[in-house]
């Protein structure tokens, strides 16, 4: 009897020891994790920028889609291709959303089951095989970006790497594939357009307000797609409420949908934010006169506009349509002017043949019709073609009309702007959010 209570006490004792020690290794492993794993500014586990409170970059999230990419077979930094992570070329899709009711309250959901429609979408599976192959090279890019962006780095350090990345995830061929147009990273006052040339001292500071606009192609297929980076929590409100009005953009846009419509939808969710930064309190303007636009083959801006303040052109989206859905907030004015040394260009979509006298100027159209054709560039670009001593003629070909110059676009001094973007096709069975990650 004492020898059976003796082996009961030992077991029970035993069973509490092992208790205590899966409990001090289980604690112990959940610290570790959280060490690993957690936004380093808002402490939460798996941050997601939808729903974290902060809005910048997070570091944590970052390195959990990289870990995830790894297990795909990328590495770090990222040096595969997209096309050789995904031999059988299907290629991840985005978010697909049902498009919004009618006006007369009617469904659109017969779309996704409609034979059809089904047979239209499958008819452009190489397009939106394109577009998806391009979305997930962005994707990856700006997942790298935010592990490394930090305060004290130069811009063109910044656009540099950025832009290196890009090129070896496309798989850079030609006008087949590679970037879309110059990464943008225009900061504070400056809304867009802005990427530094060569020599510019610009550092990025503790402070700013930089958006990060960069695109990628696949065929011509092309991802506008941008988002903006800040290390100051006091700018949270900032982002959160341009990334809301984008978000409500990109909801409210579909087939037949009015344009006015979705302006009219984005300012009001705009201007219902208030900011406070260094104890004044601004309300978070739109900035009426940029626009998010239709998407083209070889075409960034293919001739529709969408509002992102009431008014503005009554015309329908349609079917097949390829849309980037931006808006800009800021603190300041509202509107932006031309300002700035000038770095983004363009050749003109529909010039014509322009007689050109200086050899000059004729050369380097033939360097931009190479390696641009109609897609944007920037001196920098210019400048890794070998080309030098091209301003003049880079002139005389802006002022025949051929290319067309894209300077910076500024608010107020001492305002902030901030932007948020995505692609979306409006297939014949649903839209599709394409550029749309884990991380906005």
């Amino acid at each position: 009897m004492v020898l059976y209570w003796l082996g009961l006490v030992i077991y029970m004792v035993l069973c509490w020891l092992g208790l205590v020690i899966y409990m001090v290794l289980y604690r112990l492993g959940l610290v570790i994790y959280m060490v690993l794993y957690r936004c380093s500014r808002c402490l939460s586990l798996y941050c997601r920028t939808m729903c974290c409170n902060h809005m910048g970059p997070c570091v944590a999230n970052s390195n959990n889609v990289l870990h995830i990419y790894r297990l795909k077979g990328q590495t770090d930094p990222p040096t595969v291709p997209i096309c050789e992570l995904y031999p059988s070329a299907v290629f991840p899709k985005g978010e697909e959303c049902e498009y919004p009711p009618s006006k007369d309250g009617r469904s659109a959901a017969w779309r996704t089951t409609h034979e059809e429609k089904r047979v239209l979408d499958k008819a452009n599976e190489e397009m939106w095989s394109d577009f998806r192959q391009a979305a997930e090279a962005h994707r990856q890019v700006r997942n790298y970006i935010n592990t490394w962006i930090k305060p004290g780095m130069t811009m063109i350090d910044i656009c540099e790497r950025l832009e290196d990345c890009s090129r070896r995830l496309i798989k850079e061929n030609g006008l087949k594939a590679g970037l879309a147009f110059p990464t943008g990273c225009s900061i504070n006052h400056v809304a867009a357009h802005y990427t530094p040339n060569a020599g510019d001292p610009t550092v990025l500071q503790y402070n700013d307000v930089c958006k990060i606009d960069f695109g990628t192609h696949i065929n011509g297929r092309i991802i506008d797609c941008a988002f903006t980076v800040t290390f100051n929590p006091k700018y949270d409100r900032l982002l959160e409420a341009v990334r809301d009005a984008t978000n409500t953009g990109i909801r409210c846009a579909g087939i037949d949908v009015r344009l006015c419509d979705v302006g009219e939808t984005i300012q009001e969710v705009m201007e219902s934010y208030e900011v406070e930064i260094d104890g004044k309190t601004y309300q978070v303007k739109p900035i009426r006169n940029l626009n998010g636009h239709s998407i083209g083959q070889y075409r960034i801006h293919a001739g529709k506009t969408v509002p992102i303040v009431k008014g503005g052109e009554a015309t329908r989206m349609e079917e097949g349509e390829v849309y980037a859905i931006e808006t800009f907030g800021s603190t300041g004015r509202g509107a932006v002017h031309g300002d700035m040394d000038c770095s983004h260009y363009m050749k003109n979509f529909n010039v014509g043949h322009v007689p050109i006298r200086l050899p000059r100027a004729k050369h380097l159209l033939n360097v931009i019709n190479d390696n641009f054709g109609t897609l944007a560039f920037c001196r920098r670009w210019l400048d890794r073609q070998g080309e030098s001593k091209y301003l003049m003629a880079l002139k005389n070909l802006c002022d025949l009309g051929i290319i067309d110059p894209y300077p910076p676009l500024c608010d107020t001094k001492g305002s902030y702007t901030a932007q948020y973007e995505h692609t979306i096709l409006l297939r014949p069975t649903c839209k599709e959010v394409v550029s749309r990650g884990d991380d906005y």
